[in-house]
């Protein structure tokens, strides 16, 4: 059985172990955890890193004596431990102030309010050595056709991010912002529902090279979509700043499954993908834990999260190095769609009468793909029969 070091890079947020198991519909069923001692669990089961909220380690309306006393306690777990924070976040979404969004709320004196907010959140994680900010609007949407002008608020979103990576900008932070794409909940609609959203969302920006995502398994496939496809392309456009790894069964409410649970097969294909693209940031672990769960099963699903990563990223390693692997590679042509389409450029392309008038487009119609062999031969590696 892999077991997990550090050099994984595998990183989970206080929110998730420390989920109190907390509903709609039921109260806590666990007690909450003190950040230090999640640090020190987390590294004794192998893990990087540790990530959270500002107020995940300030509770809100803490004193600046409370502040610091818990920031100072929580670094000194961190250098004890060996840990490193390499994300961080603020939590724009549980105070009821923030109930029509953070910075595209219709009351001005609010999104000022999420501003300040975020700035000296900002501060916190830069002095604890983030490097990545992550951005979840999950308040930031709407449930009423009127309530909401999409374009306008699409204008102060695009305020809040200039202004805060202008603030970035001046300070001389080490620090790239992540934008994490959900279609639904809390929101009835969320404003920059997938991966695709973001991007086109970024490309309006001042400081587009600064702001890239943070995809989350569950998040997609809420969406009904592909995570892996979705992850390809945020690494074709170079903006794979991060990645929240968790289970989801289809289209339903945000189960944050551990890794693992819910669609194996997309999680095969997303660790595949990850493996084999050269990513090296942070694997995050954005899961919660049964509310059936004790503090050992709290703990047991946190480990469990890094050994499936870890099986299946043995698993996709053995795949690609199967011989008949490669082969069904070659009969599926992965090859060929490897190859510029016309490298001799558009003149010749017009020119070439084979790929026109001369095209036997019957003959190339009846070619098999060995699709269904590439993918038996996938899943024989998933189920560990080869």
């Amino acid at each position: 059985m892999p077991t997990p070091t550090p050099a994984d890079k595998f990183t989970f947020g206080l929110w998730t172990v420390g989920w109190q198991g907390r509903d709609p519909f039921g109260d806590a069923t666990r007690p909450a955890l003190d950040p230090a001692e999640t640090v020190h669990r987390l590294a004794g089961l192998g893990a990087y890193g540790v990530t959270f909220h500002d107020d995940d380690l300030v509770p809100a309306g803490s004193s600046e004596a409370d502040r610091d006393a818990a920031v100072k306690r929580f670094r000194a777990a961190l250098d004890a431990a060996g840990l490193r924070v390499p994300m961080a976040t603020t939590n724009l979404f549980t105070h009821p102030v923030f109930k029509d969004g953070a910075f595209t709320a219709n009351d001005r004196d609010v999104r000022r309010h999420a501003l300040r907010k975020t700035v000296r959140a900002i501060d916190l994680a830069v002095g604890l050595g983030a490097t990545t900010y992550v951005a979840w609007g999950g308040r930031e949407g709407a449930e009423h056709g009127a309530s909401k002008d999409v374009r306008v608020a699409l204008d102060r979103l695009k305020e809040a991010f200039d202004l805060l990576g202008e603030y970035v900008h001046r300070q001389g932070y080490d620090l790239r912002f992540a934008i994490e794409p959900k279609p639904n909940e809390p929101r009835g609609d969320i404003l920059l529902p997938t991966v695709g959203h973001a991007l086109a969302f970024i490309n309006s920006l001042e400081r587009p090279e600064g702001v890239g995502l943070n995809p989350e398994v569950g998040h997609e496939q809420m969406a009904g979509l592909n995570v892996a496809h979705g992850v390809a392309q945020a690494l074709w456009h170079g903006k794979l700043f991060h990645i929240d790894l968790n289970g989801q069964s289809g289209l339903k409410y945000d189960q944050d499954l551990r890794f693992g649970a819910g669609d194996l097969r997309q999680a095969f294909w997303l660790v595949d993908l990850l493996e084999s693209s050269g990513y090296d940031g942070p694997r995050h672990f954005d899961f919660k834990p049964s509310r059936t769960e004790d503090a050992d099963g709290v703990w047991a699903s946190a480990a469990g999260c890094m050994r499936n990563y870890l099986l299946l990223k043995e698993r996709a390693a053995a795949f690609r190095a199967d011989p008949a692997v490669r082969e069904a590679l070659r009969a599926a042509r992965l090859d060929e769609l490897a190859a510029p389409t016309a490298a001799d450029g558009l003149d010749a392309l017009l020119a070439d009468r084979s790929a026109s008038e001369e095209f036997d487009v019957d003959a190339a119609a009846v070619r098999g793909m060995a699709f269904e062999q590439l993918d038996q031969l996938a899943l024989e590696h998933l189920l560990g029969a080869r």
